[in-house]
């Protein structure tokens, strides 16, 4: 799994009319598959940022 911090663009100022942005978290890691050995095949990659409510519904956060 890989984690990396980065900018991405948002939904347009209202006040200029110019896009935004905004920090986001990217997450990248490896589907896994039975049978397969962990770390092998297809990976997966996703942006969150706190404008959007996808992290709280694709993840479990683990303490």
């Amino acid at each position: 799994m890989e984690k990396r911090e980065m900018w991405e663009h948002s939904a347009d100022d209202p006040t200029s009319g110019h896009s935004r942005l905004v920090p986001a978290i990217y997450l990248r890691y490896w589907k896994i598959r039975e049978g397969k050995t962990p770390g092998t095949g297809k990976m997966l990659g996703y942006t969150y940022t706190a404008l959007d409510n996808t992290f709280e519904s694709n993840w479990e956060i683990v303490h």
